[in-house]
């Protein structure tokens, strides 16, 4: 029995590491069941940050970091034009920080875009804290704490939205039929948002499948 003790432990971290990866990597699972690694964690390939204050997004130890200026960066890879998706990523802010995770919507060279934004903010003075679909559908406290890194989950098929941190739903968001403005479900891609300088929101094992 002795004999056999290291060897389950192998076979047991053998079959762990099929299940999980590394930072900005896909497992094998994930790669089976159809998931896209949309950031590399070295730079911004497949992603344009737009002409507004450009310095505000930069990536740094594996993530992409907003801070400063109003800013936008954009997803522009292949399969960029996402209309049912499952988009996944951990995300973690520094205390007073404010930002979001836009979806359908599209690149622009200044100001924040069209579609929806899921809201990341646990103690900015924003009463719309992290979970929200932002203007359509509010959370107000806080799922997740700054300094620590938390897991967002956006799920988007037909007319309703679902989000989650940490496995569990916050939201859920149902588009009627009459809908005023830009804020409306269509397709169109990923963009993280730099909200202003008292801001530090860092993103990274960004992940999207289509439904």
């Amino acid at each position: 029995m002795k004999k056999l003790f290291p060897t389950v432990l192998l076979a047991l971290f053998s079959f762990a590491t099929v299940l999980t990866a590394g930072d900005n990597a896909l497992s094998k699972s994930e790669k089976a069941d159809g998931w896209k690694l949309l950031f590399n964690g070295k730079d911004l390939t497949d992603w344009k940050v737009d002409k507004w204050n450009p310095d505000s997004i930069s990536v740094k130890d594996g993530s992409i970091k907003c801070h400063g200026k109003p800013s936008m960066v954009y997803y522009t890879g292949k399969g960029k034009e996402m209309k049912d998706f499952h988009f996944k990523a951990d995300v973690m802010t520094k205390p007073g920080s404010n930002g979001g995770i836009f979806f359908h919507t599209q690149y622009q060279d200044k100001g924040w875009p069209v579609g929806h934004e899921a809201q990341i903010n646990q103690t900015q003075k924003d009463p719309v804290k992290t979970g929200s679909v932002y203007i359509v559908k509010k959370n107000l406290k806080a799922p997740a704490k700054d300094n620590e890194w938390f897991h967002y989950e956006i799920i988007v098929k037909g007319h309703r939205v679902e989000t989650k941190v940490d496995g569990k739903t916050v939201v859920v968001y149902e588009e009627g039929k009459e809908v005023k403005g830009k804020r409306k479900l269509s397709t169109g891609t990923i963009g993280l948002q730099a909200h202003d300088p008292g801001s530090i929101v860092l993103v990274k094992n960004i992940k999207a499948k289509s439904l």
